[in-house]
Parts: structure tokens; sequence; C-alpha cells
């Protein structure tokens, strides 16, 4: 859809987009949080259509399942099925190697419950690929989607972890209960 459909429609719901242009670079790993809630799914589809910017997501294998499944397909959703070892992360690395751009977002969480840690997946796609991550907090308290600086991935996945925790750290989801404390 065009870009002055996302933009009326993110207006109309009083949402606001700031922080760093993802636009500006053409490989990224976006992780998304805090993940509370299917609406996420709406609101970055509504972010991506007011960017005008091509970004993937990962999603739970169920969701592509007939009858709908095509749907997240069309919409550049990619499924994740966490129950079997797929080697979903040298997969990943070997779309960013074979695109000149390629983006795709995700929830560090890997789920829409509380957790207390965050997946490790994302980090080691990113640094894989030799690819930036930006953070986006979906902050439904404040309607704003803001979007970090771009970091590479270091040799010390705890230092890493620990920053994006604290850049997480209290944004409230859809489901506030449910969001990172």
């Amino acid at each position: 859809m065009n870009r002055w459909f996302w933009n009326l429609v993110r207006r109309r719901a009083g949402w606001k987009i700031e922080g760093f242009d993802i636009n500006s670079i053409p490989k990224a790993l976006i992780i998304v949080a805090p993940h509370t809630s299917g609406w996420d799914v709406l609101v970055g589809l509504m972010t991506r259509g007011s960017l005008a910017c091509k970004i993937g997501f990962m999603g739970k294998h169920t969701l592509f399942k007939p009858p709908f499944g095509f749907i997240f397909r069309w919409l550049g959703g990619v499924p994740v099925d966490r129950t079997q070892k797929t080697n979903l992360v040298d997969t990943v690395v070997a779309y960013y190697h074979s695109n000149d751009e390629f983006r795709i977002a995700m929830a560090p969480e890997g789920t829409r419950k509380k957790v207390d840690k965050l997946k490790t997946g994302f980090y080691f796609m990113a640094r894989k690929a030799g690819v930036p991550i930006i953070m986006a907090k979906f902050d439904y308290e404040h309607k704003n989607v803001t979007f970090s600086q771009p970091f590479m991935p270091s040799d010390d996945i705890d230092h890493d972890l620990a920053m994006v925790w604290e850049y997480f750290k209290g944004v409230k989801g859809y489901h506030p209960e449910l969001s990172i404390t």
C-alpha cells in the first residue's frame, strides 16, 4: 500500500515515529520490543508503510498455516518454528549475504509472554552477517515508535544484551504487565 495511506492511518491512530532513519542503511537487523500483543504486527506494518521501507519480519510458524498463512508471507513474513532445530541463524545470514538490501525485524523476547531474559538468536544473526542492530521501541503509553542508532554487536554478548535490556526497560507495551521491567 502507499505511503500516504499508512501515514494517514498512523496519524489518525495518534502514533509518531522518531529516531534513526532506517532507510539510510541497506542492511540491518531490527529488534522490536516490548512484544506483548498481536497488535504489534499492525503497529509494525503501519510503521514500515509510513517509512516506505522494505522490512521483513519473523513470526511464529503457526501464523503461516492455511487458511490465512499466505497473507503473512505476502506481508513479508518469515515463519519460525522454534520447536525444531532449523539452523535459522545461518539461513538469515545467507539472506543478508545474497541481497544488496535486506532488513528483518524480530522480537528479542521471542514471545508475547513476560520474560526475564532475551533470546540470543538476533545477536548471533547480526554478528555472523556483519550487520548492525537497530532497536525499535513500541511505546503504547505515548504512541511512539522510536528507532535507536545502529550498533554492531561486539565480542561481549553479556554487555550487548544488557545494553539492549536497558534500552527497552520500562517501555510499556500493549499489555504493560508483560513489558520488560
